[in-house]
């Protein structure tokens, strides 16, 4: 198991019967699933069907919706950040790969992180569309308002964790298009 997560795009849903016809890369983070990735998936999210296990692993977002605060809460984080310059550069990357990318949805693969928590995967599945994701978007968006100075600050100095990912076409699972 590659003990990361996955990111993708795409214009379909992944079902019981099989993958989207095209699936982009996005990102993959290792050891653990980041902020951005969460965010990204944050708009009529749902669970889906994984593209690379044999379970309910797979979550789904609006792209555009996630992508559009994404950016909007790493405009405000920007703000604080000491260092500017290797922040801006995980900013034009992470800007430079979502518009390359675009699609209708993102797509997370969380069970390789979900494995490792000591709960069964699909009870984590579960709490992390429900819960933990929802809280966390809507943190985001307080933040952005500037109405959640705590959290905002947490995020901004956690920064390399929350954002600095691998912003890749080709990811350690990638899928013939």
């Amino acid at each position: 198991m590659a003990n990361r997560s996955h990111l993708y795009a795409a214009n379909t849903l992944p079902t019981g019967e099989g993958r989207p016809d095209a699936i982009v890369g996005i990102s993959e983070h290792n050891w653990s699933i980041p902020l951005a990735h969460l965010l990204l998936v944050s708009y009529d999210t749902r669970v889906v069907p994984s593209m690379i296990w044999d379970q309910r692993s797979g979550v789904a977002g609006d792209y555009e919706r996630g992508a559009a605060l994404l950016m909007d809460l790493l405009r405000v984080v920007g703000e604080g950040v000491e260092e500017t310059q290797d922040f801006e550069s995980v900013v034009a990357t992470t800007k430079a790969q979502l518009d390359k990318q675009r699609a209708k949805y993102f797509l997370l693969e969380a069970g390789a992180i979900l494995d490792l928590e000591d709960e069964p995967a699909e009870t984590a599945m579960d709490r992390l569309v429900a819960q933990h994701i929802p809280d966390l978007a809507a943190h985001a968006e307080a933040a952005i308002a500037g109405e959640n100075a705590d959290w905002l600050a947490v995020a901004r100095g956690r920064w390399r964790e929350n954002f600095y990912s691998f912003y890749n076409d080709t990811l350690y699972y990638s899928f013939d298009s």
